[in-house]
């Protein structure tokens, strides 16, 4: 029997409630001081540890503290300082056209829309959400590997795309509580609900996971 959105929410709050008891100080991993920080560090951020972007960018940010500054670099001199981070060359083509976008449309400072977000150069729907939900108090789904996987599991979505994953979860998710899932689900991805072997006999929503168990230890 297909299991109604009513539900799915009543389950979704269920668990929510209980993931919010078992990482209260859920947040963001990413290290910043303003949106700018945390729009450049979001792009980034794919493909790569949020551990290795903090070790990389909070020292650059302390000398490279808006759009304007790092455009006098040339994409060379910023592939150097970035050479650590994966696809370091891409990414570096990529942050330098989105602080072109934000200095030539937005007069240097980080808008606070969706539509104005996914405008930017290489900002798609999960990033705008991680500045939204964290610096704009947007109700945000953000829709990364971890809450991907997790929310999957849960039966919460079918899908494993993710902008059709983010669409699922605003059915499901009050607003007011969509940045909280998004925290404590993705804290849960990388805690206990790992992807090559989750631990089920240590999660504490498995009664509420139609999951549980079915993973080979």
């Amino acid at each position: 029997m297909m299991e109604t959105i009513a539900h799915k929410t009543a389950r979704a709050l269920k668990i929510l409630k209980l993931l919010e008891n078992e990482y209260p100080d859920a947040g963001c991993h990413l290290d910043y001081e303003d949106p700018f920080q945390l729009l450049i560090s979001t792009l980034l951020a794919a493909q790569c540890t949020d551990e290795r972007v903090n070790m990389v960018m909070v020292p650059l940010y302390k000398e490279y503290k808006t759009p304007g500054d790092f455009l006098k670099l040339t994409q060379p001199e910023l592939e150097d300082k970035l050479r650590s981070i994966n696809f370091y060359r891409n990414k570096s083509k990529s942050v330098l056209a989105c602080c072109r976008s934000l200095v030539d449309e937005h007069n240097g400072r980080v808008p606070n829309t969706m539509d104005e977000l996914v405008k930017l150069a290489g900002v798609g729907r999960k990033t705008a959400n991680v500045v939204l939900g964290n610096c704009f108090g947007e109700p945000a789904i953000m829709a990364d590997t971890h809450l991907n996987r997790v929310s999957q599991r849960l039966g919460l979505t079918d899908s494993d795309k993710p902008e059709k994953i983010e669409m699922d979860l605003k059915k499901i998710i009050p607003d007011s509580k969509q940045v909280k899932y998004s925290h404590v689900i993705g804290q849960h991805g990388r805690s206990i609900c790992k992807a090559k072997k989750p631990m089920c006999d240590e999660c504490v929503v498995c009664k509420l996971c139609p999951s549980c168990g079915k993973f080979e230890k």
